[in-house]
């Protein structure tokens, strides 16, 4: 073993100087057009085209199934509940509920993106 003591470590806290002055603002990189704006853009767009196309396939997947479940189980359209046929009530009225839930995630996701991109874009680079 040795005879020398553990060396000491110096723990310190975050800085707490100001920011530089010269530091450059993202945001100030879409302001003037420049290339890495266009970048920090179109990731955002490119994000909530993605996030739309999400959407429509769970549209055309939801309820443009019905008529295909319908013409491939033809049985079905003689069903009735609560004296209605079961193709009114589920193109009629059970598709309004879906339509509701899939623009509600819609505009969650959306506004998700946003802000992570708000949040990108106020952060300031060192130059």
């Amino acid at each position: 073993m040795s005879d020398r003591a553990p060396q000491r470590v110096r723990v310190t806290g975050p800085s707490r100087r100001r920011p530089d002055r010269t530091a450059v603002p993202r945001r100030r990189q879409i302001d003037e057009e420049t290339q890495l704006g266009e970048i920090y853009l179109r990731s955002l767009l490119r994000e909530q085209l993605r996030l739309s196309g999400i959407s429509l396939l769970a549209l055309a997947v939801g309820i443009g199934s019905l008529p295909l479940l319908f013409w491939l189980a033809p049985g079905l359209s003689e069903v009735r509940l609560l004296g209605f046929p079961l193709p009114w009530l589920l193109l009629g009225i059970a598709v309004y509920p879906f339509l509701v839930l899939i623009g509600w995630r819609y505009v969650r996701a959306a506004e998700r993106n946003e802000e992570g991109f708000t949040d990108l874009v106020d952060t300031v680079d060192d130059p």
